[in-house]
């Protein structure tokens, strides 16, 4: 069975093709046979390609009239050439999106029917970088394709179940009615670590109490209690929350106020300065990447060390608020780029909760540890690095859909 990935973006494009070589889904992550990315960002119609195989790796410039067409130059490579690893397009017998924003209309992954790519579209005002790209990505399978079929795999879905208390935001009634309110995100993410924290712990998931912390250049947490999402930071859209690459996080609504009434901000200004032009880069002045901050902070700048400082400090106190949300806590997970990699965001994000009996290992923390757990012996609550896998999590989607739906009994 092969299951094509698709994780269109606004800048980039990301894809897969996994291989499974029989009848029952594997307990662990397995190696696609073919990785694709396109990065948007390199000029005005342009954009570079990277396609990887396990015989080899090529890149390309990809000039093209629309980020459609531009997915399907990417396509034909699973066919041409020395990326080639299928004969043709039919050996695909299913195609998973990561669709961001699937509001209060889908709890679970479900097949794409033309009311599903509507429900997408009608919320593209929620996520309108996102669910545009993911109908674009959506549009492009259906014309290279045809009618195979297609999963969307919303990032919004786990949290579907957070209590009223914690989605609605404490504003008049009617606007929670018109649709505002909290929804999270990451929630592939966060629901895939839940699970694997749980096999590495060999308890079951509705046992635990979990904190995931998704910190990449966007970032989320999750209180995660029986398997079942809580409570998040993110909010009504992705920026609310923790400090983030270029996002604000939460901030003063009046904040925006005062920007409207004495500069004359308009909405795009207010959008463009919260979401792209705040966070490590606004603060820092250097860059969204925390790495370029750890190295101006060695190096002695101030602001650099303004910014990290102020990351931890709201890490700390969205984790605070989770813990509150959860009652106690088991496991604290990190996962993404910097929960993987960043040994000193661990370090300085746990050492003020030894109050909870939460104790972090130096040693095994430092050793770029991958789905373990890196907390003392003596530690009250685990300490999980996890290697989050979004695109697996998706196929397993897939392959649950598929079997229920187009194998016979």
């Amino acid at each position: 069975m092969k299951i094509l990935i698709i994780n269109a973006g606004s800048s980039s494009h990301k894809s897969c093709l996994y291989n499974l070589t029989n009848n029952h889904l594997p307990e662990h992550s397995i190696e696609p046979i073919w990785k694709a990315n396109i990065d948007w960002t390199v000029t005005k119609g342009q954009g570079i390609l990277t396609v990887k195989t396990n015989e080899t790796k090529k890149n390309n410039v990809l000039n093209y009239n629309s980020s459609c067409q531009g997915i399907i130059q990417m396509l034909n490579t699973l066919i041409e050439g020395k990326t080639k690893v299928i004969k043709n397009f039919s050996e695909i017998n299913i195609v998973g999106h990561r669709v961001v924003h699937g509001g209060t209309d889908y709890s679970e992954a479900t097949l794409i029917t033309p009311e599903v790519k509507t429900a997408i579209a009608r919320l593209i005002p929620l996520a309108p970088t996102h669910n545009s790209s993911n109908i674009k990505g959506i549009k492009a399978i259906e014309k290279v394709l045809g009618n195979v079929p297609q999963v969307a795999v919303f990032d919004t879905a786990f949290h579907c179940r957070i209590p009223l208390k914690s989605a609605a935001y404490p504003i008049p009634y009617e606007w929670l009615e018109k649709g505002i309110r909290r929804y999270g995100f990451h929630g592939i993410s966060h629901k895939y670590c839940a699970e694997k924290a749980s096999q590495i712990l060999n308890k079951s998931l509705t046992s635990l109490k979990l904190i995931t912390c998704h910190l990449g250049n966007g970032c989320s947490l999750a209180a995660i209690k029986n398997g079942i999402s809580i409570d998040t930071t993110m909010g009504f859209t992705p920026l609310e929350g923790l400090m983030m690459g270029t996002r604000s996080g939460s901030i003063d609504p009046s904040i925006l106020i005062h920007l409207i009434r004495k500069y004359n901000f308009t909405a795009n200004q207010l959008n463009t300065m919260l979401n792209k032009e705040s966070g490590f880069q606004g603060v820092s002045g250097i860059s969204a990447d925390l790495r370029s901050i750890i190295q101006a902070v060695n190096e002695g700048n101030s602001r650099a060390q303004l910014a990290f400082d102020m990351y931890i400090h709201r890490l700390r106190l969205h984790l605070g608020a989770m813990l509150g949300s959860l009652g106690g806590l088991d496991t604290l997970v990190f996962t993404a780029g910097v929960g993987e990699n960043s040994a000193i965001v661990r370090e300085k994000t746990c050492e003020v909760f030894e109050f909870i009996g939460l104790k972090l290992d130096p040693k095994k923390n430092n050793d770029f540890p991958v789905d373990t757990d890196v907390a003392t012996d003596d530690s009250t609550v685990r300490i999980l690095i996890i290697h989050t896998e979004e695109n697996w999590a998706i196929a397993q989607e897939c392959w649950r859909i598929f079997n229920q739906k187009y194998l016979p009994l």
